[in-house]
């Protein structure tokens, strides 16, 4: 008996599963996000309201944390697959240290809240304090070098970081302000 070899099944690419005026989702990675985005997975969901201890940016403006609490911004993009792994590990450590307050950022949906602020590799961190910018930087998706960077910025008296973008330094002054002034 004569089999007929069968070719294997051709699966058409999926249709891009971006919102209208969007990048598409780009691979998860070890690396930083800053290339053209390809196709991927759609970002994972922020968690409920019961359950998110990361909040958006926006409420940080509507609502300024009382106090001077220490501030942790993701800078993200909704496309970026490693921005999507980092949100695991900052409602982690959010959960574990509910005195600092972590805040998401999308750079595209909150364009109006960050101005001028030109992030060129996601995810990036901006940690603030009493109206000052302490850190901004790239940063990885890595729980324990994300948490020495929190403990350490959490334990030292505010003081700004020196050579930071004057956008930053701004973001930081409007985020201290009751109105978001």
């Amino acid at each position: 008996m004569n089999a007929t070899p069968v070719p294997p099944a051709s699966t058409p690419p999926a249709p891009s599963t971006a919102a209208p005026g969007r990048a598409p989702s780009a691979p998860s990675g070890p690396t930083p996000c800053g290339a053209l985005p390809a196709a991927a997975a759609p970002a994972q969901p922020a968690g409920s309201a019961t359950t998110a201890r990361v909040v958006p940016a926006s409420r940080l403006v509507a609502q300024p944390a009382g106090g001077d609490p220490l501030v942790v911004l993701a800078l993200c993009a909704q496309w970026c697959g490693t921005c999507r792994e980092f949100r695991p590990t900052l409602e982690r450590l959010a959960g574990a240290r509910r005195d600092i307050v972590f805040a998401w950022a999308d750079v595209e949906d909150d364009a109006e809240l960050l101005g001028d602020l030109d992030v060129e590799n996601f995810p990036t961190l901006a940690l603030f304090r009493a109206g000052l910018a302490l850190h901004y930087g790239v940063s990885l998706p890595h729980e324990t070098v994300v948490a020495r960077l929190v403990e350490t910025l959490a334990a030292a008296a505010p003081r700004a970081a020196a050579g930071l973008p004057a956008e930053i330094e701004e973001l930081a002054r409007r985020l201290s302000q009751p109105d978001g002034g």
